[in-house]
This record gives C-alpha cells, structure tokens and sequence, in this order.
C-alpha cells in the first residue's frame, strides 16, 4: 500500500565519488551528538537520497548499538561497507572524524596559547557549568532507557558507588556488570533481555539502492577474508605501536598513549560519556597528562564541533603533547599534533575492524541473549558511571578552590539555568553551550565596562 512518502521510482546508481563526497559533507554537519548524527544520516540516506531502505537501516543500526565505540561513527562504516564494500567503509568512517580531528587541533591551539585572555577565560569559565549539566543529562537519558527494572537500577547503584568510594578502576566495573549479565541472562532472561532498538516501520520512503531483501555477497561471511582483515588490522596496530616502542621506549608518553587509547576504545559500550570517566582516571590521575580543569574544557570543545564526541581524547592528545613538550619547547603546537593524530588514530582504529570483521557475524547474534545481555548490564552500570562523572564535574566547578572554599554561586546558576533548559525544554546541546559561552563573554564585557 501507497503511502505519502512512497516512490516507486528507482534511485539513481551511486557512484564511489558520489559516496565520498557525501560522507565529507556528513563530516561537517555531524553535530548534536549520536543522536543528531544518526537522525541527519536517516534523513538524508533513507528519506532524500533512498540510498538504504528503512528496515536496512535500523538493522545496521541495531547491530552498531551493540557494539563499542561511537555509534553513529560505526553506522557510517557499516553503510559505507554495504555501498562499496571494505573501502566504502574506511572512507566513511574517516571522513566522518576528518573534520571534526582538524577543528580540534585548530581550537585545542587557540585554548592554549590564547586562554588566559579575559574573553576566553570568561566563555571558558560561562561553559563549564553547562557542560556540568549536559552530562548530568546523558545519566538521566541513558538511564531512562536502560534501567527497566529494579535489578537493573540495583546494578547502577552499586557501579556508583564503586567508582565513586571504593574507586574501583572503570574496566573492572565493566567486567563484573558484563559477568553479572552473562550469568543473569541465563537465571532471570527477561530481566536481562535488551530494550528498544527496533523502531516499527509504519511508512516507506520507496525502493532504495539497498533494499529490504537485497542480499550482498560482499556482507556474508568469509572465514579467510575474516582472517586477512584481522591480519591488516593487527599490523595497523602493531606498526605503530612497535615504531613508537622502538623509538621512544615502551614508557615514553606517545607509546603510553597509544596502548592507553586502545584500551579506551575497547571500553565505550554505552558511547561517549561511558568511556570518558577511564580517560579522567587514565589522562588526569594516573599519567597526568593534563589537568580537571583542562578536561572539562576539553568536552565543552568536543560538544560544539562536529563528529563524534569522544573526538575529545584529540583534545587530551593536544594538550598531553603540548604540556610535555615532546618535540621540544619550539615545536609545542607540532608536538600537541603529533599526539593528537597517534590518541585519535589508536583509539579509532578497533571501531573499522568491528564493522568489516564482526558485521556479518554479529548479525548471527543478535537477540541472544547469550551475547545481549551482558551488554544490557553493562549499560546499566554506565549510568552509574556517568552519574559519578557529573558529581567530578560539578566539584571542579561549583568548589574551584575545593571543599574547603566558598561555592561559586554564579557557576551554580548557570548550572540551573542550562539544567532547567536541557531538561524541562529539551533545548539541544549546541544552543545551550552556545548561550553559555555568549554570558560568559558578556560578564567579561561588563566587568571591564564597570572597571
């Protein structure tokens, strides 16, 4: 049956340099976080352009969430991959993060050798409260959606207070909620059954280039081209990493990053604000890369640049690369570069092997439980997680000089004020860091007005 959105006319053929072109635009207009990103794909892949049909779509989707790494990043490999195969899928992925790695490195630069100006002090200072709330947000959202029963909710309580008394390492949280999944899934299977995720289909958008029932022969799988593909995957890395180890020695702060950033990127089921709170324990508290304060600021840059907002490690790059001076105290703004491009290569790099290795062997998993429900604890212990990174931020924020100094009062409104927004008007991420960022220039113009 007919509907309003329905076209019986075929698409026209896709070309490779049509497909790249697009994923370079994609690249520039990814804002708003992976639920932004995911919508403007779906608008402009399934609705404007019927590169991939809806169900297709949703199913690439569905697969994607399972996985770790950003979401919206893995999708855009995963359609790619289906368009033009392996190649189709690197180009995606790497000019969706493109933009977004240059953008950074341009802004990472302006915040060191230009923040202790009045004016980027001030917007820096106006943003930190927002950013404080935006995150408090993502628990709120994460949690909504994941924590359907009290078990679950028990699991976010526990992975709180874990992190946040007994200060247990992020990994081994996840590794307890994953076997406590595992283990669930088989003694109470519909407390563990994973939500969501399959969206009903009440309108067509016509036939598409990938339709329902197409099947790829390149998407079926192939136990050599598998192994040939872990194989180019495992050089990757190991090239790299032995370069760096060779060069510099194992304990130098490039190697470090690199192998820390791999592990970080094992780590991000539940997207971004997931993995974030292992770079603070990592690049903060263990290696000292940087500062709290530097952090926070970090994420306020990644929430207004397009791409993925764990794009924030090539911040953490920038600033551990320049802080060190690496290649010298004349080559600050090439050393942050250099450790910029080795954080966000390693912590990217294992996002690609999941698509074109495990694509066409998580579709054989999925709805068992035997593989979804540790990912279901997993996310309800993130949100626990999450909760703990909002109470660090609000710390940092609210008691700049610590607990022993006065609260600042005017933070703590901005606070209410990008909270009350984000939660009570739905107003998206980018007005409100924007607003922020405009008080806080305003409270610099007036102060020095009034003085």
């Amino acid at each position: 049956m007919k509907t309003p959105f329905s076209n019986d006319v075929s698409p026209r053929p896709l070309s490779f340099s049509q497909a790249v072109l697009f994923w370079l635009k994609l690249g520039f207009i990814s804002f708003g976080g992976p639920a932004g990103q995911i919508a403007v794909m779906h608008h402009e892949l399934v609705e404007k352009r019927r590169w991939i049909s809806e169900r297709r779509f949703l199913h690439a989707l569905n697969f994607c969430m399972l996985l770790p790494g950003p979401e919206a990043q893995q999708l855009a490999i995963y359609i790619g991959w289906l368009m033009h195969r392996s190649w189709g899928g690197i180009v995606a992925g790497v000019l969706f993060v493109l933009p977004s790695l240059l953008i950074l490195i341009g802004l990472s630069w302006v915040y060191l050798a230009f923040g202790d100006l009045a004016w980027v002090a001030g917007v820096f200072y106006a943003i930190k409260p927002a950013v404080t709330a935006i995150v408090l947000q993502a628990a709120h959202r994460i949690g909504s959606r994941a924590l359907r029963n009290k078990t679950l909710w028990s699991l976010a309580g526990l992975s709180f207070l874990a992190i946040f008394m007994l200060k247990i390492p992020f990994p081994v949280i996840i590794l307890i909620a994953a076997l406590v999944g595992f283990c669930g899934g088989r003694l109470a299977p519909e407390t563990f059954k994973i939500g969501g995720g399959s969206a009903r289909l009440d309108k067509t958008f016509g036939l598409a280039l990938i339709d329902d029932n197409d099947r790829l022969a390149h998407t079926r799988f192939n136990g050599l081209r598998a192994l040939m593909t872990a194989g180019i995957g495992a050089l990757l890395w190991l090239a790299p990493m032995a370069i760096l180890t060779i060069k510099l020695g194992w304990t130098h702060a490039l190697t470090q990053m690199g192998w820390f950033f791999t592990k970080a990127a094992l780590l991000t089921f539940g997207g971004a604000y997931a993995v974030l709170p292992y770079v603070f324990q990592g690049a903060v508290e263990q290696y000292h890369w940087l500062l709290a304060r530097q952090m926070i600021d970090g994420l306020a840059l990644g929430e207004t640049t397009p791409g993925p907002l764990i794009m924030v490690v090539t911040f953490v790059g920038f600033v551990a690369g320049w802080s060190q001076a690496l290649l010298g105290p004349d080559q600050l703004f090439w050393a942050g570069s250099l450790a910029a491009l080795v954080v966000t290569y390693f912590t990217f790099l294992p996002g690609f092997l999941f698509i074109l290795i495990g694509g066409p062997m998580v579709e054989s998993t999925h709805g068992n439980l035997t593989f979804t429900a540790p990912l279901t604890a997993i996310t309800a212990a993130v949100v626990g997680v999450i909760l703990n990174l909002a109470l660090f931020f609000g710390w940092h924020v609210f008691w700049p000089q610590g607990f022993q100094g006065s609260i600042d009062a005017v933070a703590v409104m901005i606070f209410a004020c990008a909270a009350w927004a984000l939660f009570r008007y739905k107003v998206g991420v980018i007005p409100v860091i924007a607003a922020s960022g405009g008080l806080g220039l305003l409270m610099v113009l007036l102060n020095s007005w009034l003085i």
